[in-house]
Parts: structure tokens; C-alpha cells; sequence
């Protein structure tokens, strides 16, 4: 049975489905944020200009670029936020992904209007959920662009500027993506691979040491899926060490299995933090989404009466809390890195969902990201056929799914 039956026949069956948001992009891309649709068809442009040590031009092997304004001081972050105590208990951040980078044919400068709203709303986390092809040479792995990379920059000062932390994430990884089309390589098999994602998080750490956890954090790799947990868990301790290598106090987070629904315990004693998926059920979020196959699939209620099986807030915290406050009482902190509704969903039944998933994780002291800002799953520019939308700034704005928000 290939993946698209079976999700569909999974979502029918129980309204969970058994793979995250993001996995769907691996059958059609979703709304980049903006309207219309991602396509990540095509690799970053090619780089023409000399190697200069990643200062000005591109980035040698063995050189990762220097921040925007030159090699980043080697000063001690504050011990109050200390990667080993972040991991332990992660804040409850609060925000929303934003997609600037999200995939290399759609390759664009962040945008600092958003974290200043984000910051007006009362919210501090973004996770920039980013295409590793978008800064990286089509012909050579190992050469950076830097004048990408200095866009990557400009958003952790946003962050700084704002006070809103930066996550950032490889959903393209050297070897592995959800979306479409599929790397060559495999990460979780070959060598090459492993070496290159090894690069490009070490030439992030070194980029970033200094900048205090507590304002940046790294995410390893967008839901890894198709691999066993022992496999995944000796490819993320060898990025990681990589990573501790250039700077060993950065916080690290691994999404979990399954496309981020199943927590890691074989990552346990790594210290570093996991982070979950909030989109089930998939009848629920995915509802007449086309690259899950959700056309045909029955009009969502909430709660949910499925044959023998009531969805409903005690469903979500059986099925999708308790495993990882299982994961949390070993000593890992927990995030919600994804989460979201796409907008042919019935806004009241959105709502409902919503609430019963923010009330879970306000009480298991958890924080989250909406997929997304602006685009289908978010408040901005979500085109819902059944939603008074509010003009704010030249865009439409969802303002119950805001104030929901913000009591969260």
C-alpha cells in the first residue's frame, strides 16, 4: 500500500492518521505561508563566485562563515541559560513558524514586521523551518553562500531585537526531507550524507557561538521517519557532537519519530530537548487537504464520534500527552514544534480543537508553534470561506484564532 492509501485509510479508520503535517508535503507541497503553492523542485542557483573563507563570497570545507559583521566573539553565555538546564525544562515559548526558507526555489529574506507583531501579540518563539539547498552550492556541499547565510543572521536579530526566540531547522537535511522531491542520498544510511548534514550544523554552530541559548536553538532535522530509533539515534549523537564541538552550550532539539508524534527515548542521556507534532486527528487538521488525500474523507466535527471511538480533549491527552510526559519525567524537555488546521476545516469546529490542544499543553507546562503565520494554516491570509476577516496592515486577520491564541 503506498503512503497516500494508507494515511487516508488510517485518518478514515481512527481520525489520528499516523504521520505529521509535514510529512503530507512528501505527496504535494503545502501553502508556503504566502499563498500558492511550495515547490521544491529546485535546487539553489549555482555559485559562481571565489572561496574566501565564507567572508563576502562562499564558504570552504573547512572554514564556516563568520556572522554578518565578522567571526562571532567566543564569550560565555549566561550560565542561567545554559544548554543542559534549557533541555531539562524548556520554556513554555510560544509562536509560529515562518517560511521564508522553506524550501530553495522560494528562497527569501525574513521578514522583521513579522516578529515585531509576534512580539505585540504577547508571543516569543519562531522556528524558521528551513531548505539547506537555499545556502548551499548545487555542485559543491561543502561551499555556503554567505550572502544567504547573512539572512539567517538578520533573523536571529530580529529575535534579539524583538525578544523572540530563534529556532532554527533543517526540514531539508542533507539525505532526508518529508517534502517533494526526495534528497538522492539517505541520511540515515550513507556516509556522504551524514558528513554533509555533520557540516552544515557545525558551520551553524560555529556561526552562532556566543549567542546565548536561551535566545537560539537548534532543531536537527524536520520528523524522521522510515528509520529505526536506534539508526536515528547514532546519526543524532554524531551531529551533535558535532555541534558541542564548535559550541558545546547550544540547546539541541530532535524532533521525534514518526514524523515528530513518537518521543525518542534512546536519546535520553544525550541532553538535549524533543519536540512533538500537534495535528491529530488528521481528519481534524487535514480535512480536505489534497496531498493526504483528505478530498473524500467525512465533514470533521469536534469532539468526534467515530464509530465506537469518541475524539475528543481526553482522546488527545491518552494518545498525544502521555507519551511524552512519560519522555518529560526522564529529564528531557518537551515542545510542540508544529501544529495547525488547514482552512477548509469548519472555523468553529478549528476553534474547538484548537482549545482542547492549547488547554493540554498550558497544563503539561508545554509551549508550541503554529504552522503557520500567514498562509492556510495560520491567522494571517488563511483564505476560510467562513471567516469575518479583520484588516490588519493590508492583511486579513483571523482575530478569534489571535485572541484564542494569546489565552494560551
Amino acid at each position: 500500500m503506498n503512503r497516500r492509501t494508507f494515511l487516508k485509510s488510517a485518518a478514515i479508520a481512527t481520525g489520528a492518521g499516523l504521520l505529521g503535517h509535514a510529512a503530507a508535503q512528501a505527496q504535494t507541497p503545502h501553502d508556503g505561508g504566502h499563498g500558492g503553492t511550495q515547490t521544491p523542485h529546485e535546487p539553489a542557483a549555482g555559485i559562481s563566485t571565489p572561496r574566501d573563507g565564507g567572508r563576502g563570497g562562499t564558504q570552504t570545507p573547512h572554514e564556516p562563515a563568520a556572522g554578518a559583521a565578522g567571526e562571532a566573539p567566543a564569550v560565555r553565555p549566561d550560565p542561567s541559560a545554559a544548554a543542559p538546564t534549557l533541555a531539562r525544562k524548556l520554556p513554555r515559548w510560544r509562536g509560529f513558524n515562518l517560511l521564508e526558507k522553506f524550501n530553495a526555489a522560494r528562497n527569501q529574506p525574513f521578514l522583521e514586521s513579522d516578529f515585531q507583531w509576534m512580539a505585540e501579540w504577547g508571543f516569543d518563539f519562531v522556528r524558521l523551518p528551513m531548505d539547506y539547498r537555499c545556502w548551499t552550492n548545487a555542485a559543491d556541499p561543502y561551499r555556503l553562500d554567505e550572502k544567504v547565510l547573512t539572512e539567517v543572521d538578520q533573523a536571529i536579530e530580529f529575535g534579539r531585537k524583538h525578544g523572540v526566540h530563534v529556532n532554527l531547522d533543517l526540514h531539508r537535511a542533507p539525505g532526508y526531507t518529508v517534502a517533494s522531491p526526495a534528497e538522492k542520498m539517505n541520511l540515515w544510511k550513507d556516509e556522504e550524507a551524514q558528513k554533509q548534514f555533520d557540516f552544515q550544523w557545525a558551520a551553524f554552530a560555529k556561526r552562532y557561538r556566543g549567542i546565548p541559548s536561551a535566545r537560539l536553538s537548534f532543531d536537527l532535522v524536520n520528523e524522521p521517519a522510515n528509520v529505526d530509533a536506534p539508526t536515528y539515534a547514532k546519526v543524532a549523537r554524531q551531529v551533535v557532537a558535532a555541534i558541542r564541538a564548535e559550541d558545546p552550550e547550544r540547546l539541541v532539539i530532535s524532533d521525534g519519530l514518526q514524523y515528530g508524534r513518537e518521543p525518542v527515548m534512546e536519546l535520553v542521556d544525550l541532553g538535549i530537548a524533543q519536540s512533538t507534532r500537534g495535528y491529530d486527528p488528521m481528519g481534524v487538521s487535514h480535512w480536505k487537504a489534497s496531498w493526504v488525500g483528505g478530498e473524500n474523507w467525512p465533514e470533521p466535527q469536534w469532539p468526534w464520534k467515530k464509530g465506537r471511538e469518541i475524539l475528543d480533549k481526553k482522546w488527545l491527552y491518552e494518545d498525544r500527552i502521555k507519551p511524552w510526559k512519560a519522555l518529560e519525567a526522564k529529564g528531557v524537555g518537551v515542545h510542540v514544534g508544529e501544529w495547525g488546521c488547514f482552512n477548509k476545516t469548519p472555523h468553529p469546529v478549528v476553534l474547538r480543537w484548537m482549545e482542547d490542544c492549547l488547554s493540554l499543553w498550558q497544563d503539561a507546562g508545554w509551549g508550541w508553534a503554529l504552522w503557520n503565520l500567514r498562509g492556510s494554516f495560520g491567522l494571517l491570509d488563511s483564505d476560510r470561506a467562513d471567516v469575518q476577516y479583520e484588516d490588519f496592515k493590508g492583511h486579513k486577520l483571523d482575530r478569534k484564532m489571535l485572541d484564542l491564541l494569546r489565552r494560551y
